[in-house]
């Protein structure tokens, strides 16, 4: 069963700085692309960390200071001295559930995406991954018929209904063995486009019962 990656759907044109870039020109061009944050790369366009429009504005509220700093800096502040750091980054391999979970869990707007070497690829933000949720409900339930049922699990599908109602999607059915529902309800929920899923699906045998003995029996 394929999962789409964070590959497929960044963006591989990404406006970056350098941590010696001066404030004011890290917030001209925020304007200037009307987004909200930009990467800060070293000289290996490694990603370092991230200048925000939050980091712009504590920064630029009269009196304040960087609080790790204990001397002023000489001159204007630098992405390097505002920067969010160590960055948050996602892999371009991993999927997009992993970014969303990961996105949702540290209240960030958008990811930079890095290779096998930590190098920034591209960059993928939260639009980007609301697009998953505006798949077709027709497809949703050709992926979990065909994908999940029938490839994965190899269970007939007629032996399951699925209904999906945008992106809600109901099963209802009986499998052979009951050590299939979790994986079937796991499956499913990773599915791009799945919003919730409510499983009415039952078992004809119970096998973890065996399972389980099997694996507490001595060896002889």
């Amino acid at each position: 069963m394929k999962h789409i990656k964070v590959a497929d759907l960044m963006t591989d044109e990404v406006v970056s700085v350098a941590p010696g870039t001066v404030f004011k020109d890290v917030a001209k061009l925020l304007a200037q692309y009307d987004i909200s944050g930009v990467p800060v790369l070293d000289d290996e366009d490694r990603v370092v960390g991230v200048v925000s429009q939050t980091d712009l504005l504590a920064h630029a509220v009269p009196g304040s200071h960087l609080p790790e700093m204990t001397t002023p800096a000489p001159g204007p502040p630098t992405a390097g001295e505002v920067m969010s750091a160590p960055a948050v980054t996602v892999h371009a391999e991993e999927t997009v559930a992993d970014a969303a979970r990961l996105m949702t869990r540290r209240g960030i707007e958008r990811l930079p995406v890095v290779d096998v070497e930590e190098r920034l690829v591209g960059i993928v933000t939260r639009r980007d991954l609301l697009r998953m949720f505006l798949r077709p409900d027709s497809e949703i339930r050709r992926r979990v018929t065909d994908e999940v049922l029938t490839e994965v699990l190899g269970v007939p599908s007629v032996d399951v209904d699925v209904h999906v109602v945008d992106g809600f999607v109901t099963l209802d059915g009986r499998v052979e063995r009951r050590s299939q529902l979790s994986p079937l309800l796991g499956l499913v929920e990773q599915l791009e486009g799945v919003v919730a899923v409510a499983s009415r699906v039952t078992a004809r045998a119970d096998d973890t019962a065996a399972t389980q003995a099997d694996r507490h029996a001595m060896p002889w």
